[in-house]
């Protein structure tokens, strides 16, 4: 079923059950939508409060159904998976190692260069939220200011540029300075001039990963056709050799450890 019924079907059951007991007799179904359509009125608190009560449902499913797409866009996700998978192609290894555990080495590595933003957005903003010692407008900044730092952190400010200028343009106004601080940055611009940089940066270390592999094959492949077996895929020689140069040099270890200290942290974190 499609999510926009579902959610009109929840947000017209709460209605229902948020009735008055008086709503229930009488005239049935259609007394108990009366007094629904007669809560609109101006002025009422009970159809206020039911009304925010919807809200913040829809709200709630919202972000839980874009958590998947916030955590690629907004965290070193991407950048992860994307070299890992340029790896496995340089490597000539097709199903080795399987989708599901490059991805969750990119997740887990992702936890681990973005602990500290986490960190900031439970201490300043969730946290607090569940004391109710701020209002759900504040905890929503705080948690979000962490993310900004870090995603400004590491943003090419050509890239943050390019989107304050589209974003101008589109708004008829003129163009705003390249900020020098996060706060100065706004979400528009700053979300998809974060995306820009994180690709350019992982196909540029998925470049220079493929050179020494690319080099293995054009060796083997001279030295295929200088005996005369031309017939013999390259591919299939050199495929055990990078294999096993990969697993010499201490690849996995290297590459870890580069992609996460690729990261520029926050300041002050």
């Amino acid at each position: 079923m499609p999510r926009a019924p579902l959610l009109l079907l929840a947000s017209a059951a709460l209605a229902l059950l948020a009735l008055p007991a008086q709503a229930q007799d009488g005239a049935g179904v259609l007394g108990a939508l009366g007094d629904v359509f007669s809560d609109a009125a101006p002025g009422s608190d009970e159809r206020a409060t039911l009304s925010g009560r919807i809200i913040q449902l829809v709200a709630l499913m919202t972000v839980l159904s874009i958590a998947p797409g916030l955590l690629m866009i907004m965290t070193s996700f991407t950048r992860f998976v994307i070299v890992f998978s340029i790896l496995r192609s340089a490597l000539g290894l097709n199903q080795s190692p399987p989708n599901v555990v490059l991805s969750s080495m990119a997740l887990f590595m992702t936890f681990f260069v973005m602990q500290p933003v986490f960190e900031q957005a439970w201490e300043n903003g969730l946290q607090p939220l569940m004391d109710n010692a701020i209002t759900e407008e504040q905890a929503l900044a705080r948690i979000g200011d962490p993310f900004k730092d870090f995603m400004f952190a590491n943003t090419r400010p050509r890239d943050l540029e390019l989107f304050q200028g589209l974003a101008a343009r589109a708004d008829g106004s003129e163009p705003l300075p390249v900020p020098e601080t996060a706060d100065e940055a706004g979400w528009r611009a700053l979300i998809p001039a974060f995306m820009i940089s994180e690709l350019r940066r992982a196909f540029s270390i998925g470049f220079l990963i493929y050179l020494p592999f690319v080099a293995i094959d054009l060796i083997v492949a001279s030295v295929l056709m200088s005996a005369g077996m031309m017939m013999l895929p390259p591919v299939l020689i050199s495929l055990p050799f990078k294999v096993i140069f990969f697993v010499l040099i201490d690849g996995w270890y290297m590459l870890a450890g580069s992609l996460m200290e690729s990261y520029v942290p926050m300041a002050g974190g």
